[in-house]
C-alpha cells in the first residue's frame, strides 16, 4: 500500500490529433485495438479539450502500436498523464452552475429548438431556467429544464460601466 502505482498498474498517455477529429481517431484506434488484440484498457475523448485523445495502457509501446498508421493522429505526447489532470474532464458539471441571469442561450430541445433566448430567472432547486425568446415577435417567458439550453454568450458585467 505504500505505492500508488499498485492501485493503477496502467498509465495514461496523451495523443495529439487533428482538431475536430478526436472521435474519429478514437473509433479508428478502438477498431485497430480490437482487431490486433492490443492490451489497451480505455480511450478518453474529452469534449472540452480539442486536439487530444487519452489512451490508458500498461506501456507506451502499446499506445504506439495502436496509433501507428491511423489517420488524423499527429503524435504521442512524451511522458505519462496523471489521473488527477484528466479527472476534471470526466466529471461533468451541471450546466446550471455556469448560467446566470441575462446570459444568452440556445434552446437545444423541445418546440423552441434552435432559438436563442435571454435568461430572466434561474431556479437551481428544480434545475429550471425561465427564458425570453429573442427571435419571437412578442416576449413570451418560457420555463425549460437547464439540460435543454446551451450557453452562447455570457452577460456583460455592469460594474465596468461609466
Amino acid at each position: 500500500m505504500e505505492k500508488k502505482e499498485e492501485e493503477f498498474p496502467t498509465k495514461i498517455f496523451a495523443v495529439k490529433t487533428t482538431t475536430g477529429q478526436e472521435k474519429n481517431v478514437a473509433k479508428l484506434v478502438a477498431a485497430k485495438i480490437k482487431m490486433n488484440n492490443i492490451p489497451v484498457k480505455a480511450i478518453l475523448v474529452p469534449e472540452t479539450l480539442k486536439g487530444y485523445v487519452f489512451i490508458e495502457a500498461e506501456g507506451p509501446h502499446f499506445v504506439e502500436e495502436a496509433i501507428a498508421g491511423v489517420r488524423h493522429v499527429r503524435s504521442r505526447i512524451p511522458g505519462v498523464v496523471n489521473f488527477s489532470e484528466i479527472e476534471r474532464y470526466m466529471v461533468r458539471k451541471p450546466i446550471i452552475e455556469e448560467l446566470s441571469e441575462n446570459d444568452i442561450v440556445e434552446v437545444t430541445g423541445g418546440p423552441f429548438k434552435g432559438m436563442r433566448a435571454k435568461i430572466t430567472r434561474i431556479d437551481k432547486g428544480k434545475a429550471e431556467v425561465t427564458l425570453e425568446l429573442l427571435e419571437a415577435t412578442f416576449t413570451l417567458p418560457i420555463t425549460v429544464h437547464s439540460d435543454y439550453v446551451k450557453l452562447v454568450e455570457k452577460a456583460e458585467k455592469e460594474s465596468g460601466e461609466m
